[in-house]
């Protein structure tokens, strides 16, 4: 598995979604899929996209550092 960064390409809106189907092994758009989805159930699901979108490095940026 690779490290948990929001990658520079294929990414919609922050590459959330597309950093999380990477480290683990998925294809984008069934993560993507996921989270639409879920958005239909009560919970907490943006807050935790904006919570992943500002605490995972980019991943230009996370090359630089490592």
């Amino acid at each position: 598995m690779s490290s948990l960064v929001r990658p520079r390409d294929n990414r919609w809106i922050a590459g959330v979604c597309s950093g999380l189907a990477r480290r683990f092994g998925m294809p984008p758009n069934m993560v993507r899929l996921i989270f639409v989805l879920s958005c239909l159930l009560p919970g907490p699901q943006f807050v935790i996209y904006l919570i992943l979108w500002v605490l995972m490095p980019d991943e230009s940026k996370a090359r630089n550092y490592g």
